[in-house]
């Protein structure tokens, strides 16, 4: 771009002399593009094509490699990245830890796969936990979120985090969840609703207490998803009775409590969850009032609501964003 912009816009006051010096400076540098994530993303495609070429390759020859071998290659696989990794890791500290080198969170998310798979594949060709589901996914768990913590890996974290959700919907309904898939819904409901807020509970934890705080925004992540969708659950599954409004309620604290602390973050994108979720849940009450309306006027009423209030939305979130830069 013509340096004589940048000279007038300055001329004319419209940038700081700050500003200014800074873009000169930049011109005058060569211009380099990165690419870190690019290479980092073919890192991580190339560890999943790799497991599942594996796994494609000993599935259409089983009957010749046997079940033995598959297993005692994977517990060698497994064996040796973790141990590579012990070996190369820096020390461990609650704050974050850079990885040794370039390859090593590729090398330990592999062995982590290979230790979900082992137990996996252990369970269900012979059994060992017998009808106690529950075990054969508490045991990956707790040593993912143990090499989660020690290594200090977020990929590995979020594979912990989702076996947590695994572990408590099979501990609650194993039977009915795996053999029949017809279970108890208020038992669900309410055990996701006490994931979600464990998570979000975590990830206040984390920040609090110092420990792993860049944790947090994985916990947060999944929480705050998990928790409102077990709140909305909730009130359709009360949607006959009173009950149903003390669902709305719990919508209504978490959203208080998740607008503040994106505040305190100045996090734009659990702002943007609390809106969206917040208007999910005042879009289903304003419909359950409008319904009794008979005729074709509810349907206009239902139409012009979502016209104004999708344009509303669009106004709130231009300035809760003002808002948070100016906060």
């Amino acid at each position: 771009m013509d340096n004589n912009l940048y000279t007038n816009l300055h001329a004319e006051g419209l940038i700081s002399d700050e500003s200014f010096a800074k873009t000169m400076q930049r011109e005058q540098e060569p211009v380099l593009f990165s690419l870190h994530w690019e290479i980092r993303t073919l890192l991580y495609i190339g560890v999943l094509l790799l497991t599942g070429g594996l796994s494609l390759l000993i599935y259409e020859n089983i009957d010749t490699i046997g079940h033995q071998f598959v297993l005692g290659l994977i517990a060698l696989i497994c064996a040796g990245c973790l141990v590579y990794c012990f070996k190369t890791k820096l020390p461990f500290s609650t704050a974050r830890v850079a990885a040794p080198n370039s390859f090593f969170d590729y090398i330990l998310l592999l062995g982590s796969i290979s230790l979900v798979t082992f137990v996996g594949y252990l369970q269900y060709q012979y059994n060992v936990f017998g009808t106690h589901y529950g075990m054969a996914t508490l045991i990956p768990m707790l040593a993912l979120f143990f090499i989660a913590y020690y290594f200090d890996h977020l990929g590995i974290l979020s594979l912990a985090i989702a076996n947590l959700a695994v572990w408590m919907g099979v501990t609650v309904t194993p039977k009915e969840l795996l053999l029949h898939s017809d279970f108890n819904s208020q038992v669900i409901v309410f055990t996701y609703l006490a994931l979600g807020l464990i998570l979000v509970f975590a990830g206040w934890a984390s920040q609090h207490f110092n420990f792993k705080r860049h944790f947090k925004f994985s916990y947060q992540h999944y929480g705050i998803h998990v928790t409102y969708i077990a709140l909305l659950a909730g009130y359709f599954l009360f949607y006959d009775s009173f009950a149903a409004f003390g669902w709305m309620i719990g919508i209504a604290i978490l959203s208080v409590v998740m607008y503040n602390d994106a505040f305190k973050n100045k996090s734009f994108y659990f702002l943007l969850l609390v809106a969206l979720y917040s208007y999910i849940a005042v879009s289903c009450l304003v419909i359950r009032l409008l319904t009794p309306i008979r005729g074709e006027g509810a349907i206009y009423l239902i139409l012009l609501y979502f016209i104004g209030s999708g344009i509303g939305m669009i106004f709130l979130l231009i300035n809760l964003n003002k808002k948070l830069k100016t906060a």
